[in-house]
């Protein structure tokens, strides 16, 4: 396939991957929405996840942890003295951690930025990473809180959930920061999550991954970004990540490792101090620690994997750490039922549909939950995976009478109705949801994929480009405006909003092949091909800049 032949990626609810078929009946929506959001999990986790984590913090199977509802360790309940082993080491230092010296470091901050990109140009293309504008709104405005009491408040994060059952979470240079589904569901609490985040903010604040490839005295930048983007190889087989490594970076993985305990323990406190500043419960880090802990003595037979020896999770960490919380004065946080509803949505697409109604049906039978309302919610979804949207409905319903009031419950309605054939109630649902709550992203991708699936032309650039002004950085928005434009056979117009689309996943010479096109198209007058050309233009100094700093850094 040529660049004129380039096809726009449209999808709601789902993956960036999917083409909108121009001219599909909306009556189609409600299924073709639901199995975006299918698609979006079931095919994420169809693929060996890649990556070597060195600022990883756990490896465990999120199974083997959800087998311990029934022992207690995942019991919702307040965190006594009793549950945590907080007695702390002799030789156990009690002091916090100086910030990172980037000066320590080979990489400058333009560097870090650089490299950040070019692995959120990954994010954005690769099918391992959940497409779920819910899920990731939710843990980019969680870690943008714990990130305004890091210690860098001008450091931007960029969060990602990676559709993987493992317990993990990790940073890159830049403030790249992903969470794998698997975290999700073993955190009891929104707190118990934060402190994984705040680990990972550590890790970045402090330059960790820049200070371990100093050690190394890599000269070369382009060596540096290679390095760092190998770190997402084989993850979901550390022992085959390090055999695909080459000779050379084999070489100096077990000097980087030494390391690793020390950033490890302060990471740790730098997380611990976030998540004290942020208003979180700290009494969590050392409880989900511990938790861990647990399991993967569980689940091997008290053997630590090698991969979690490079990233200890230790009776010393946690000492460490508990020590310091007895140390604190109480706290109680707010736990807010979007951490739990965000976590049944993603148990809602795990395994096969049937099952995981049976498996919602039974926690809310046997009263196995920490919050009814987003069991509920779960099971919604669950019974529309298994094709049946009437008793969706129901559990709607059941949410609407128990006092359920929120953007993600206006979601699931609109969903349902449109499942249902219930077409121009959907689009009243989105309607009335965005009034109501502007700034939720996926109402609006809701609605304009309503309107193109209705061949809505003119209705649907209108909405887009007035849903931009809010989300100016969503690609999925230009991806459909691309689509409006098609339908209207306007060619300039549609590749120049495929190259913005371009531009905001981090990929500027596909963005530059786009508007290059547009700038040929015939259609266009006098005022838009000016604005073509000099956005074309910007972009192409950019794209030089940036390969100018390549061959010289």
């Amino acid at each position: 396939m040529n660049s004129s032949d380039e096809v726009v990626i449209i999808t709601s609810l789902g993956s960036w991957h999917r083409p909108v078929i121009v001219g599909v009946p909306f009556q189609t929506l409600g299924f073709m929405a639901l199995k975006h959001i299918k698609d979006a999990y079931q095919r994420a986790g169809r693929h060996a996840v890649r990556g070597l984590l060195l600022c990883g913090l756990l490896l465990v199977p999120a199974a083997t942890l959800l087998a311990n509802y029934s022992t207690g360790v995942f019991s919702g309940k307040p965190y006594e003295p009793d549950d945590l082993d907080l007695s702390l080491p002799s030789d156990s230092s009690n002091q916090l951690p100086e910030l990172g010296d980037a000066s320590q470091t080979v990489l400058s901050l333009r560097d870090e930025e650089k490299i950040a990109h070019q692995i959120l140009k990954q994010v954005a293309t690769s099918e391992d990473v959940l497409d779920d504008a819910e899920v990731t709104d939710y843990l980019q405005a969680l870690g943008t809180r714990l990130g305004e009491s890091s210690p860098d408040r001008q450091q931007k994060f960029y969060f990602f959930v990676v559709q993987d059952k493992t317990i993990n979470a990790f940073a890159m240079p830049g403030g790249v920061i992903g969470v794998h589904t698997g975290l999700f569901m073993a955190a009891n609490s929104e707190s118990e999550l934060a402190s994984v985040l705040g680990h990972e903010i550590g890790h970045v604040t402090q330059h960790h991954l820049a200070r371990m490839l100093a050690s190394q005295k890599y000269d070369m930048f382009k060596n540096i970004a290679a390095t760092a983007l190998a770190l997402l190889i084989a993850r979901s087989n550390p022992q085959v990540g390090m055999g695909a490594m080459t000779a050379a970076s084999a070489a100096g993985i077990q000097k980087q490792l030494d390391y690793t305990r020390e950033h490890e323990r302060e990471a740790d406190r730098v997380g611990l101090t976030i998540l004290q500043d942020a208003g979180f419960d700290v009494r969590a880090m050392p409880a989900f620690f511990t938790t861990m802990q647990r399991a993967t003595r569980f689940s091997d037979g008290g053997s630590m994997p090698s991969y979690l020896r490079t990233h200890p999770l230790t009776s010393e960490r946690i000492a460490d750490i508990g020590n310091r919380v007895q140390n604190l004065p109480y706290k109680q946080a707010n736990e807010g039922l979007t951490f739990f509803m965000m976590r049944a949505k993603i148990r809602a697409f795990q395994g096969a549909p049937q099952q995981m109604v049976e498996e919602f049906q039974n926690n809310i039978n046997e009263g196995r939950y920490q919050n009814e309302l987003a069991e509920h919610y779960g099971l919604a979804y669950a019974w529309l995976r298994a094709n049946q949207a009437k008793n969706a409905q129901l559990e709607v319903d059941w949410l609407v009478q128990h006092g359920m009031a929120n953007p993600y419950l206006v979601t699931l309605k609109a969903v349902t109705l449109a499942k249902l054939g219930q077409v121009p109630q959907a689009q009243a649902q989105f309607v009335q949801g965005l009034q109501q709550y502007p700034k939720h992203r996926m109402l609006a991708q809701g609605e304009a994929e309503s309107l193109i699936r209705s061949n809505q032309w003119p209705q649907a650039i209108t909405f887009i480009q007035k849903q931009l002004d809010t989300f100016p950085e969503d690609p999925k928005l230009y991806d459909w405006l691309a689509a409006a434009y098609q339908g209207q056979g306007k060619q300039m117009l549609r590749h120049q909003a495929l190259g913005e689309s371009y531009v905001r996943k981090y990929d500027l010479p596909r963005a530059i092949d786009q508007l290059e096109i547009a700038s040929k198209a015939k259609d266009g007058d006098f005022y838009l091909q000016s604005k073509v050309e000099a956005r074309l233009k910007t972009l192409r100094q950019q794209l030089k800049l940036e390969q100018g700093d390549d061959k010289n850094g």
